[in-house]
């Protein structure tokens, strides 16, 4: 059957192109909902944990926040309460038809929700496009997908889950196996090194400033992106995401969108230069030397 379905989608291209744009739009979905909810179960399961340290009386929360998983309770409007159906829950095109309303109390509904939808979905055609119908192209979209809800999550909180993370490494790890994207040796090293940079760049700006400059989480984010892309594109995720962050960061200070000792959140840097250099890594490698020659 799974061949069929290959058959099918290399005679034609622009089926397999807009079935990839639509699971893209649905992914990109549920990646709001992951965005949303994953927080706040951490957050529960945190506390719950540190009253059974502490031996505590185990703490309590209200109903939504105890029964909330990812696929279970439905999808309400925060404000009201209304259950929203699923017309109402259309990838995109609900929002244009609700004009951007919840259609029971009319609260305003956050550009957020299509604009990541959209993002899903062409980041989506873009893997598909480069790929083609095979299984990098399967392995590269949930590479992805789970790059799109981790920068969802640091934007918003300045979290990036182990829940996500670490499971993201140990499938670039598998990946190598197959030589999908890089050998298994690369593979393994890039992840030991990805971590280890930033770990040690952590310590001596620690030691330096008597402050911390990043997460944990940024280390193993690294070490994941290392083992999907091997060691030898560390250096340029590292450095495109330096440069673009060092912008950014000098950009909204200017702008005045931030101030000079808030934190600002170094994940979204690392999955867009980590994405980049596993679809584009050889050919950015390439031009760049080409134009030092």
């Amino acid at each position: 059957m799974f061949e069929n379905i290959i058959t099918v989608f290399e005679s034609s291209p622009w089926l397999f192109f807009s079935s990839i744009f639509f699971i893209g739009l649905c992914v990109g979905s549920f990646l709001n909902v992951v965005a949303y909810r994953l927080p706040v179960m951490m957050q529960r399961d945190w506390k719950i944990e540190c009253h059974e340290f502490l031996e505590l009386d185990k703490p309590t929360f209200d109903e939504h926040t105890t029964n909330l998983g990812l696929s279970l309770p439905a999808s309400a409007c925060p404000n009201c309460g209304h259950k929203i159906r699923f017309w109402e829950n259309i990838p995109v095109l609900s929002y244009l038809i609700l004009r951007a309303k919840c259609s029971d109390c009319q609260t305003s509904i956050s550009l957020q929700y299509p604009l990541v939808e959209l993002l899903t979905a062409a980041a989506s055609l873009t893997v598909a496009y480069t790929y083609g119908v095979n299984l990098a192209m399967l392995a590269a979209l949930v590479f992805t997908w789970v790059l799109i809800a981790l920068t969802l999550i640091d934007l918003k909180t300045q979290l990036l889950p182990d829940t996500l993370t670490l499971p993201l490494l140990w499938l670039g790890i598998f990946c190598s196996f197959f030589i999908l994207f890089t050998d298994l040796k690369s593979s393994v090293i890039g992840a030991m090194a990805g971590y280890l940079i930033l770990w040690s760049v952590f310590h001596l700006f620690k030691l330096v400033t008597g402050k911390e400059g990043m997460g944990f989480g940024d280390f193993k984010l690294l070490a994941a992106l290392g083992a999907w892309s091997g060691v030898a594109l560390l250096p340029q995720i590292i450095l495109v995401s330096s440069v673009v962050g060092a912008i950014s960061g000098i950009t909204m200070v200017l702008l005045k969108r931030t101030k000079k000792q808030q934190a600002i959140p170094f994940g979204p840097y690392l999955a867009v230069a980590g994405w980049m250099a596993l679809l584009w890594g050889e050919q950015i490698n390439q031009q760049y030397l080409s134009f030092l020659n």
